[in-house]
Formats: C-alpha cells, sequence, structure tokens
C-alpha cells in the first residue's frame, strides 16, 4: 500500500508540473499580439469582465485562443458583450486584427458590427488565416474583391446580414474553401461561374437572397459537394442535369425560385441524396419510375406548388428512411397502390406527410392507410378519394376535407365527384354524404324561401344554444372560485410579496421542446414579413420548421403577459379538444428570460374575421358563408367556450368576441359576448385569452 500511495503521489505531481508548464506555455509572448488585442478591445469598446486589464489574454481573455508558443490563433467574439458607450456607436472597426500575425480564425456571431467589411480585411490578414464567420453581425455594404486575398481561407460564413450588391466573381480564386455561407443577405445578379473551381468546397448555401439567373452547370463539376442551398432566390431557367454528378451531394434545396421543366433523369445518381427541396417553383413533367429507385437514403422529399404530373412512382413508397414527404399543390393523379410502404416497419416516426390539393382518387386500402399511423401530421384533402377513411380514429393531426369519403364530415358535393370520375371514366359508387341541394330547376322564389328558412331554423337554434349554455355557465358559478379560496390559492403570500406561478405544467405531456434557434430559423429572425398580427398574449409569426412543417410562432413577453405560456400550456396538457388548433410544442429556455415561444400548426383556411370581410364569389350568392355554415361556426364556439369554461380547472376564460367579427346578428353577438362576460366572472385571476376556436370550421 506504502507504494502504490508514493506511485499515485508521483503521478500526480508530474500531471501538475505537465499542466503547469502547458498553462506557462500559453502566456502571450508576442508584443504584436499584445498591441493587436488591446487595440480590438478599445475600437470594439469591449467589457473590462470579458476582457480586463492586467491579465495574460491567452488565460483570461474570453474568445481568445492561443498556440503552445503563447502567439494568438483565434478571437472570437460571439457572446460578448460591448460597454455602455461601445453600444451606442458600434462599428466594423477591427484593425487590430492586422497586428496577429499568426492569427487562423476570426469569429463574431451575433456581435454587432455595423458597417461594411473593410478593403484591407484579405489582403492584410495573416498568411495563416483560415477561417472567417461573421453571421449575424450586421454587416452592411458590398462584398469586397479584396477578400480573395486571403488564399488560405477555408470558412467564409457571411449570413444573416445586410450585404447588398453582387457576389465578386473573385471568391472563385480561394481554392481552399470548404464552407461558403452567403445566405439571408440582400444580394442580387447571377451565381458566379467562377465557383465551379472551388474543387474543394463541401458546402455552399446562397439561399434567402435576389439571386437571379440560371443555376450555374460549373456547379455540376465540385465533386466533393455535399450540401447545395440556392433557395428563396429568383433563379430562373431549368435544372440542370449536370447536378447528377454531384455524388456526394446529400441536401439538394432549389426550392422558392422560378424553376421551370422536368425533373433530369441524372438526379437519380445522388445516391447519397437525404434531403430534396424543390418546392414553390414551376416545374413541370411526371416523375419517373427510376428516379427514386436509386435514391434510398432520401429521408425529405419536398416538391409542393410545382405542377407535376401523373402518378408517384411506387418506387417513393420503398424509402424506409422518408421521414418528410410533401408533394402538395400539383397535379398529381391516379390510385394509391394496395401495398404496405417500407417507413411503416421503421421505428421512427416521420413528421409530415402531405399528399393535399391534387388529383388522387380511388379509396385507399388498409395497407398503405397504416403509413397515416407513422407520421405526426398528414394532409390529404382537397382530392378526390373516395370508399371509407383509412384510418379508424381520427385524431386533429389528420386533414381528409374536400375528398369524396363516405360519411365523412367536410367532403366534395356528390355531383362534383360524380362529374370527376365519369370524366374520366371510372365507376364511382357515390355514396358521399351531403346535405341535399336544391334542384337545378328550383326557382329563384324557392331559392329566397330556403335562405328565409335557413336563418330562420339557424337562428332559433343558435339561441337555444347560447341560452343553454349560458344556464350551464350560471349553475357552475362559484365552484370554482370557492375551491380557490378555500385552498388560499388567490390570496398572496402575507407582507405584500409576489405570489409565485399556481400553474403546474406537466412538460413531458406538452408537445416538442424546440431550441430557440430553430424557432429563428423558421420565422427568419421574427421578421416582420413572417408576422401575422400582434395578439393579445404576444406576437404571432408564420413559420416553416426545418422538417418543411408549417407552423404559428406565438412570442409572449411575460413580462407583459404573466403565465400566458403556463396556462395554455397546461391547458394542452389535458388532451386536445377537436376545436383548438393542434399544438405541436414550445422554447421556455433562451437567453431572454422575459420571452416564452409556443408553436402551433398552421392552418391556411385564415381566421372567421378574414372568411367574413372576404368578398363573395358570384356563384356563391350574397355570401360565402351561409346559415348552415355559420350555425356550424356558432356551434363549435359553443362547444369551445364550454370546454373552456367547464373541462378545464382552473376555468379558461375567452374576450376575443368583437362587433367587427359579427357572425350571426347584432343581437346574437350581444348575447354570445355577455356570456363570455359572465364567464370570466368566474376566474378572473386566469386572463388567459384563448382564440384558436375555428379550427376546421371554414
Amino acid at each position: 500500500m506504502p507504494r502504490v500511495a508514493a506511485a499515485v503521489v508521483a503521478l500526480v505531481l508530474v500531471l501538475v508540473v505537465a499542466l503547469w508548464r502547458a498553462a506557462a506555455a500559453q502566456n502571450l509572448s508576442s508584443v504584436s499580439d499584445l498591441s493587436g488585442l488591446y487595440g480590438l478591445r478599445a475600437s470594439l469598446g469591449l467589457r473590462a469582465r470579458d476582457w480586463p486589464r492586467r491579465v495574460d489574454p491567452c488565460a483570461s481573455w474570453a474568445g481568445v485562443a492561443c498556440s503552445a508558443a503563447g502567439r494568438v490563433v483565434g478571437v472570437d467574439l460571439s457572446g460578448l458583450r460591448r460597454t455602455r458607450l461601445g453600444r451606442q456607436s458600434p462599428r466594423f472597426a477591427v484593425d487590430g486584427l492586422r497586428n496577429l500575425t499568426q492569427l487562423r480564425s476570426f469569429n463574431a456571431t451575433g456581435f454587432a458590427l455595423l458597417g461594411p467589411i473593410p478593403d484591407w480585411f484579405g489582403r492584410d490578414l495573416a498568411p495563416t488565416f483560415a477561417v472567417l464567420v461573421l453571421r449575424d453581425a450586421s454587416v452592411v455594404g458590398s462584398i469586397p474583391d479584396s477578400l480573395s486575398g486571403a488564399a488560405g481561407l477555408t470558412v467564409l460564413v457571411l449570413a444573416r446580414n445586410a450585404i447588398t450588391g453582387t457576389i465578386p466573381p473573385t471568391l472563385g480564386q480561394l481554392g481552399n474553401l470548404t464552407v461558403l455561407d452567403l445566405s439571408r443577405n440582400l444580394l442580387s445578379g447571377p451565381i458566379p461561374t467562377s465557383f465551379g473551381a472551388l474543387a474543394n468546397l463541401s458546402y455552399l448555401d446562397l439561399s434567402s437572397n435576389f439571386l437571379s439567373g440560371p443555376v450555374p452547370l460549373a456547379l455540376g463539376t465540385i465533386r466533393d459537394l455535399k450540401t447545395l442551398i440556392l433557395g428563396n432566390n429568383s433563379l430562373t431557367g431549368s435544372i440542370a442535369a449536370q447536378l447528377g454528378d454531384l455524388s456526394s451531394l446529400t441536401v439538394l434545396d432549389l426550392s422558392f425560385n422560378s424553376l421551370a421543366g422536368s425533373l433530369p433523369d441524372d438526379l437519380k445518381n445522388l445516391r447519397s441524396l437525404q434531403n430534396l427541396s424543390l418546392g414553390n417553383n414551376s416545374l413541370a413533367g411526371s416523375l419517373s419510375a427510376g428516379l427514386f429507385a436509386s435514391l434510398t437514403r432520401l429521408q425529405s422529399i419536398k416538391l409542393s406548388h410545382n405542377n407535376f404530373s401523373g402518378a408517384l412512382p411506387d418506387s417513393l413508397w420503398f424509402l424506409s428512411e422518408l421521414r418528410v414527404f410533401d408533394v402538395s399543390f400539383n397535379n398529381l393523379t391516379g390510385i394509391l397502390p394496395d401495398l404496405m410502404p417500407a417507413v411503416v416497419n421503421e421505428s421512427i416516426s416521420g413528421a409530415l406527410f402531405d399528399l393535399s390539393s391534387n388529383l388522387y382518387y380511388g379509396s385507399i386500402t388498409s395497407r398503405f392507410g397504416s403509413i397515416f399511423t407513422k407520421f405526426v401530421m398528414v394532409d390529404i384533402s382537397d382530392n378526390y378519394l373516395e370508399g371509407a377513411l383509412p384510418v379508424a380514429n381520427v385524431s386533429n393531426n389528420i386533414s381528409f376535407g374536400l375528398n369524396c369519403f363516405n360519411d365523412a364530415i367536410n367532403q366534395r358535393k356528390p355531383e362534383e365527384c360524380l362529374q370527376f370520375y365519369a370524366e374520366r371514366g371510372f365507376p364511382y359508387d357515390g355514396n358521399v354524404t351531403q346535405t341535399p341541394h336544391p334542384s337545378s330547376t328550383s326557382k329563384k322564389g324557392h331559392r329566397n324561401l330556403k335562405y328565409i328558412l335557413i336563418g330562420t331554423l339557424g337562428g332559433t337554434l343558435v339561441l337555444m344554444i347560447l341560452i343553454l349554455l349560458l344556464v350551464y355557465c350560471l349553475k357552475r358559478s362559484g365552484g370554482p372560485r370557492v375551491e380557490q379560496q378555500e385552498s388560499g390559492g388567490a390570496e398572496g403570500p402575507p407582507g405584500g410579496g409576489t405570489q409565485a406561478s399556481s400553474v403546474v405544467v406537466n412538460l413531458s405531456a406538452v408537445g416538442e421542446a424546440f431550441h430557440y434557434e430553430q424557432l429563428v430559423w423558421a420565422t427568419s429572425g421574427f421578421s416582420d414579413v413572417n408576422l401575422i398580427k400582434h395578439g393579445h398574449s404576444g406576437d404571432i409569426y408564420r413559420g416553416v420548421l426545418e422538417s418543411g412543417v408549417s407552423v404559428v410562432v406565438k412570442r409572449i413577453n411575460v413580462q407583459v403577459r404573466k403565465d400566458a405560456q403556463a396556462a395554455e400550456l397546461d391547458l394542452f396538457s389535458k388532451g386536445l379538444h377537436r376545436r383548438l388548433v393542434p399544438f405541436i410544442g414550445h422554447c421556455l429556455e433562451n437567453e431572454n428570460e422575459n420571452e416564452k415561444f409556443l408553436v402551433y400548426k398552421y392552418v391556411p383556411n385564415g381566421d372567421l374575421c378574414s372568411a367574413l370581410q372576404r368578398k363573395p364569389e358570384p356563384e356563391e350568392g350574397f355570401h360565402s358563408l351561409d346559415w348552415l355554415k355559420r350555425l356550424k361556426i356558432a356551434t363549435g364556439i359553443a362547444e369551445a367556450l364550454c370546454y373552456f369554461h367547464h373541462e378545464c380547472s382552473p376555468p379558461l376564460v375567452h374576450r376575443d368576441i368583437q362587433a367587427s367579427s359579427i357572425l350571426l346578428d347584432d343581437k346574437f353577438e350581444v348575447r354570445l359576448a355577455s356570456l363570455s362576460e359572465v364567464c370570466a366572472q368566474e376566474g378572473e385571476a386566469h386572463q388567459n385569452v384563448i382564440t384558436r376556436l375555428l379550427r376546421k370550421s371554414l
């Protein structure tokens, strides 16, 4: 034992000496480097707590990395803050970098460097300089040609700024580049053909700019390219067959452009491809049978909002790794095959299956219908599918409206289904359950009588529903308040202190936990372009997740609406009601503790107010919302109100009934508003406003 102890002590001493020597070796050894760092400290106005004086920068300055020889090799400003004086006039003042003669990387992600990139930035940096990351750094102006002077550059990231002008062709001289990201700027003009000379490039992202012209054929010569993202620009022309030569490509995103023509068969050579995004273009033609047969690693296919026609190839259904499948808003047609898709046998669930707004017909077999249980969201609406619904238990995450299914709500008119099948010579059983329509020979007076009868009956029924619900509210009034008073939940602590939130939420039962960065990416940095409205409990944005799912993100300021997000999470933790928009997830932890985020499924039909204000088409008559539709909507509102006030404990309150959204007439509106006030008295402490009442009513 003494020998073992002595050996342990000796080993510890050796480690201590080694660590001391390593630390001593990292002390700054260059006067030029010290001068450069202090120059940066002064010009950027960095706080003393991050870069304190009279200490060794290599050991104590945040974001400063040194080599074993004591030379500065890296400067990382991400996460650092300026002094109050420095924040008043932030500038792109980094002349101190010139003195760092062995600098390898400079990262200013999220650090405001307001101004253009200096002309000297390329030629005057150290020969060893290899990594430049200025993501979300408030950079403006154009990209200087001199940047090509940094011949050793391997990573160039200028994303999420306000850089203007064209992309300088001289960037094609940076032969060592492996990563080039210029996305989310204001760049215009063509993509330089000189990029074809970037033989070592593996990642190219030029998305979300104003680039125009065709996709350069030269990009097909970059053999090591793994990620090519050119989406959200104004690119024209066709998809070059040369892109099929990129055998290492895993991500191809050309979405949201103006590309036309058909998909080249050469794309079948992209055997490493995992994500294919070509949505929102003008692509046309059929999808060849052999296109997807060799793309066995595909996980995401987005072809929506194009003009593709014909049937989907059967090879699609043998892709076992498919997680996102969106071919909505095309002219695809045919009968879905009687087979069990390969993804059904996988243990991981997919995110989205969207076949909506096409021309598919026929029935869905139970074998193929099993695919719907493997995806979080399924949309097969706006087709001509018939027969029985493909799933036994319909959930809020499956949309099947505007088809020809038997005994299902929100289907096409029987004559519309019959006409579709007759024009194509297909058999049709015609067993769609719908409200009968008047004969085409009915006179105008009969139509007016119909509206009068429907209006009278509808108004009477709605009035009865509201009266019954009002009586129900009055009978139950006082119950929840008594319970709160008995438990002391409504009283503050002695001494006038603030009370902690009384809402305890089981986060595991309320959807997915998102990272803040995911929501920033989905909403383009919460840009005004994606702002839907300023809601009562927070701003509401439209967004698209990386999986391709369209969502609505509510951004809640907890200083203004305390516990708003907790009350909603508590509601959704108790299960979804069919009158509520499907809840997807939340983000409750980010750098700003005063902001919380809730994520919902995006509902494309809009809200009730929009439908009421929409001008009717000539064939729609006096208004697109006839009395039957209004009766159904009013019934749905009553069901939701009842659920909020009596199925939820504590009761929730709805206060968004406004005169600008009159559904029936002034009297009914007043009665509905009065009902809301009565129910509000039951739970004044729970001021959460719920506006998602009409998910599928329109």
